[in-house]
């Protein structure tokens, strides 16, 4: 299994590398790997990996529409919607521009700052749209992702590697009723990846 094909935020290579593992042990790691992106995922309630989306974004005429997942790599295809369930009238290239990421840096938004479609107001004469349809890929690659992200990646996944192995991994004291000095294995995520974590969580409101 090559990286294009494995679900992993950093490359199986680079996990061996640091980890001195060898191709024996490459079934646990890509299971490692694998698990660990699903958690980061699942933790910041959003995709993080590189993946095609299908959005629907209502709108009552509002010219500027951002999209919900970043960083959004590329726009494959805009649909204006009317009546829901419907397939949606196919938008041409010339109704509508993409705000990239380096215009957003210019304004002094973050680097990953999400895109955003911005809408010509000739696509909503006379044709009843309530809402816009956005196909497009968003998410890192393997072996893309930022610093902290990877690091992240890297950490859970080694976490879970030595838990896996019998290791005592996660191990924290004075907790009551919790085993041989009141010892206790973490099960969820390690508190440094929870930090590294923290600027790619989804807030929810």
């Amino acid at each position: 299994m090559d990286n294009e094909t494995l679900h992993s935020l950093i490359p199986l290579a680079d996990f061996k590398a640091v980890l001195g593992l060898d191709d024996r042990e490459d079934p646990m790691s890509r299971y490692c790997l694998i698990t660990a992106t699903y958690t980061i995922e699942q933790y910041c309630l959003r995709r993080l990996f590189l993946k095609k989306h299908f959005e629907r974004i209502e709108t009552s005429g509002d010219l500027l529409l951002p999209l919900r997942e970043y960083p959004a790599r590329e726009v494959l295809a805009v649909y204006a919607l009317g009546r829901i369930g419907e397939t949606g009238e196919l938008v041409e290239p010339e109704f509508y521009r993409v705000i990239p990421e380096l215009e957003a840096e210019n304004e002094g938004l973050p680097e990953d700052t999400i895109y955003s479609l911005s809408l010509s107001p000739a696509l909503f004469r006379g044709r009843g749209v309530s809402a816009i349809k956005a196909v497009y890929r968003a998410g890192y690659g393997c072996g893309e992702a930022p610093p902290d992200l990877a690091s992240a990646c890297l950490e859970l996944a080694a976490w879970n590697m030595g838990r896996y192995r019998g290791r005592r991994i996660g191990i924290t004291g004075n907790v009551r009723g919790s085993g041989k000095d009141g010892e206790h294995l973490e099960t969820s995520m390690p508190e440094n990846v929870r930090c590294l974590l923290e600027p790619y969580k989804r807030r929810v409101i």
